[in-house]
């Protein structure tokens, strides 16, 4: 069995990893041979992530632990840093982590809406960061957990904190629709999106009662993971089919809209 790329030698991080579907996809990774760089948003819940990937059998040394709380811009800032410091070659990076937006509009320290921070422009801002290792072997992949709510969606462009007209549900899929549309931003790397299922969740209340397990959830990630998966570059997967985005997501005017839009907002609270 040859491999131009050994799964020891693969580096790999996944957002959002304490609990859910980024989680099983720490532990399905790690269990592969892959270096999984593990984020949590605080030490606590990082510390107790990575001893219950211990306690499943991950091999301790699989795993690093990065904090950062996605709600401050400054401390994604400082995480990728640390992880382009530490890890010059990055094969993957799984842009994971996400919330469900409040029953009350909530604005960050930053001024943005909150799940538009966390879902999008926290990853938006986080790859951009680590173009450095994402670009440094060739094959390095982005895969941004969407979902399929992102259909039901717009992008709300004078207002994208929803601060005049406020809704959880709308809020919540104009950050998937946004993340969506991200991966297809041109990049040296291959992108995709992927809508893992509706699973049982934190966000499970956003979607139904019942759904498939976060297992089952971080199977269909894992894939778009696997160097031996062919992957179309900014395609949008439903579970494990290839699908169409929605149309406004194919737009190649509204991607470069959306990126100026995001490159403002990122940069609003660096100085």
């Amino acid at each position: 069995m040859s491999s131009a790329v050994s799964p020891a030698s693969r580096t790999v991080l996944v957002t959002g990893a304490t609990s859910g579907i980024g989680w099983e996809t720490a532990r399905l990774l790690a269990e592969r041979g892959d270096t999984v760089i593990v984020h949590a948003p605080g030490q606590a819940s990082g510390d107790d992530a990575v001893a219950r990937l211990v306690a499943a059998g991950v091999d301790t040394l699989r795993l690093r632990l990065v904090v950062a709380d996605f709600s401050r811009l400054d401390e994604v800032r400082a995480m990728a840093a640390r992880v382009a410091e530490e890890h010059p070659a990055l094969d993957v990076l799984v842009n994971n982590a996400a919330v469900a937006a409040p029953e009350r509009h909530t604005v960050t320290a930053d001024g943005n809406e909150i799940s538009f921070q966390v879902n999008f422009l926290a990853a938006y801002l986080l790859t951009h960061e680590l173009s450095g290792p994402l670009s440094a072997r060739p094959g390095s992949r982005v895969v941004n957990v969407s979902s399929s709510m992102h259909r039901t969606a717009s992008i709300s462009w004078n207002d994208p904190q929803r601060a005049k007209r406020y809704s959880r549900l709308a809020a919540y899929a104009q950050s998937q629709l946004a993340l969506t549309i991200f991966t297809r931003e041109q990049a040296p790397w291959t992108s995709v999106s992927v809508h893992p299922g509706v699973c049982d969740t934190g966000l499970l209340s956003l979607y139904a009662h019942e759904g498939d397990s976060a297992l089952q959830g971080a199977q269909r990630v894992v894939r778009l993971c696997d160097p031996a998966i062919a992957l179309v570059p900014g395609a949008y997967y439903d579970c494990t089919a290839l699908s169409p985005a929605a149309p406004v997501a194919m737009e190649d005017r509204t991607v470069r809209r959306l990126c100026k839009l995001a490159d403002q907002l990122v940069a609003a609270k660096s100085a």
